[in-house]
């Protein structure tokens, strides 16, 4: 019983915060978290061949449109996982990485998946469903029914798949 316990504090918790969150989050705070990543996140999947559709909806329910802790605090914008120095700074234990800025977090992200198995078949193709199934195939999240949901809705509500929407989201 101890262990279904951890394993709901340590997984389901902080899964369950970022649905509620980021389905809470005020739409215009995403749209302006959209248009103000729009032209790294293009730049990004014409230099990597991710779409951006897949780009922006991770960062948006990762970082809850750079509203969580993370985002604020880290610029981490993909609950990439590794060092920081908030302990020291801000007496807070994490384990999510720290970025100088956003723009290192994105680039980051898109590094981290250029190097997986599933890039190089995937590299250029434009299906976010496909990317998104290999990422969670591939252990992106540790809860990848849930995370493909977030992610899939977060396409879908925002039109992410749309050419020349993100930029001109209203």
């Amino acid at each position: 019983m101890k262990c279904s316990i951890k394993i709901y504090l340590k997984i389901l918790l902080p899964l369950l915060f970022i649905f509620f969150f980021t389905s809470n989050v005020n739409a215009g705070v995403v749209r302006d978290y959209i248009n103000k990543y729009h032209n790294l996140v293009e730049q990004l999947s014409d230099e990597y061949g991710i779409p951006t559709s897949v780009i922006t909806a991770i960062s948006i329910v990762e970082s809850g449109a750079g509203q969580t802790k993370n985002g604020r605090l880290l610029n981490n914008h993909f609950g990439i996982v590794g060092k920081n120095n908030l302990l020291k700074t801000n007496g807070i234990k994490t384990m999510f990485k720290q970025y100088p800025n956003a723009e290192a977090s994105f680039k980051d992200f898109c590094g981290m998946v250029s190097r997986k198995k599933y890039y190089a078949k995937l590299k250029g193709n434009k299906s976010s469903l496909l990317w998104i199934n290999a990422m969670a195939k591939a252990g992106y999240s540790t809860q990848p029914e849930v995370w493909k949901k977030l992610i899939l809705n977060a396409i879908k509500k925002y039109n992410l798949d749309k050419p020349n929407n993100i930029s001109h989201s209203k």
